[in-house]
């Protein structure tokens, strides 16, 4: 499975921002994303292990709690597919840098 499919479900991709943010616990994750999605509490650790299991999230042992983290490496590959792309948007981001210092420049002369 290419990463670009483990992160085409909605579901998953909110774990990965969620646990981008921080380390949860797998009952924190679920007390977000169920709701969120209308799901179960099963379906939520389905679409954890599919995370686990495709490298996006590691988990760990806390007592009796199961501590997610994301795991960046996965992610490369999603850079690596996007990187054909950067040329689309990459000269309107040096654009928009250039009229942002136009703007603080004319703000400042302005003062």
């Amino acid at each position: 499975m290419h990463a670009l499919d483990v992160l085409g479900d909605p579901v998953r991709r909110r774990i990965v921002e969620l646990l981008a943010e921080r380390e949860h616990a797998a009952g924190e994750v679920v007390a977000v994303i169920a709701p969120e999605f209308g799901i179960t509490q099963s379906a939520v650790s389905q679409h954890l292990k599919v995370l686990r299991d495709r490298g996006f999230a590691t988990v760990r042992a806390e007592g009796t709690r199961r501590v997610y983290a994301v795991d960046p490496r996965p992610l490369a590959d999603v850079d690596a597919w996007l990187d054909r792309f950067r040329r689309f948007w990459e000269p309107h981001l040096d654009a928009l840098a250039t009229e942002i210092v136009r703007g603080k420049r004319a703000r400042k002369q302005r003062r």
